[in-house]
């Protein structure tokens, strides 16, 4: 499955979970984006200009902070949002 594809599975699945997904120019010390709150309202912000490739390891990354059983998806994209609860895990040993 290309990025691209993986890209637009993230994006539903955000969508079903209440993530925004928005992209925007960041540019500087902003970095190439996240997950954060507005307004009480999750949004997961993307670099427009980043490589599809970071776009789906940003998204995956902030999914990955939500439960998502009961949520349908493909073998390819639950492996990237595991790899990401994964590497997120070993990042706060």
């Amino acid at each position: 499955m290309k990025s691209e594809q993986i890209l637009e599975e993230l994006e539903r699945v955000a969508e079903k979970v209440g993530v925004r997904v928005s992209y925007e120019t960041l540019g500087g010390d902003v970095g190439q984006g996240g997950l954060c709150k507005v307004k009480g309202e999750w949004r997961a912000i993307l670099d427009r200009r980043a490589p599809a490739s970071e776009k789906v390891a940003l998204l995956a990354a902030a999914l990955a902070r939500f439960d998502l059983e009961g949520v349908f998806l493909s073998p390819e994209v639950r492996q990237v949002v595991e790899h990401a609860q994964a590497r997120a895990r070993s990042e706060i040993k």
